[in-house]
């Protein structure tokens, strides 16, 4: 026996909505990590690339990197470069250091984001080694002092986007970290 025509167009009315909220759900939860993909693969935002060697290609011009930090509010540290600004040649290996300290008496798991400045350049930004890969545990009245390996990509000067940039501004911000298993090593 076959039903009626109203309660068949209900009753796929129904199956589309329900397929609709469950893809939408998905896409809801895969949104983040997709942005995030999108982000480490175009530089989008100033997002900085992580690399496993240098390149093998050193120019004769030069590039500024200029270095700053923030701390998100409520967050007990110091957090500062060492050191204003660097001078490279584009391709060379640059070694900057920054300095947290914990200003409290009690652990703090933190990890630091980083953007790089003007977002375009963020694609031939290049880090090797980054006290950012990772959460850090700062000990009460700790302080330490955090490298950053990094360098700039000579297809830069290919780009006609960023061809004529001489100055880059690799700025990060402290966060108290939010991964649970992070905070259970700093008990």
């Amino acid at each position: 026996m076959s039903q009626p025509p109203n309660q068949k167009r209900m009753a796929v009315t129904a199956g589309v909505v329900v397929a609709t909220v469950v893809g939408m759900t998905g896409l809801a939860f895969a949104a983040v990590p997709l942005y995030d993909a999108f982000c480490r693969i175009t530089g989008y935002g100033g997002t900085t690339q992580e690399a496993t060697a240098a390149p093998s290609q050193i120019l004769d011009r030069t590039i500024e990197v200029r270095f700053d930090s923030n701390i998100a509010p409520g967050l007990p540290i110091e957090f500062s470069p060492q050191q204003i600004s660097e001078h490279l040649r584009i391709g060379e290996t640059g070694l900057a250091f920054y300095t947290v300290r914990n200003l409290s008496n009690e652990p703090i798991v933190a990890r630091a984001t980083y953007n790089v400045t003007p977002h375009v350049a963020g694609l031939y930004f290049a880090k090797l080694e980054c006290f950012c890969f990772q959460d850090r545990l700062i000990g009460p009245g700790e302080e330490a002092e955090l490298p950053v390996v990094f360098f700039v990509d000579p297809e830069i000067v290919n780009d006609p986007d960023t061809a004529d940039i001489g100055t880059l501004t690799l700025s990060y911000t402290f966060f108290r970290s939010t991964d649970p298993a992070a905070a259970d090593t700093a008990s």
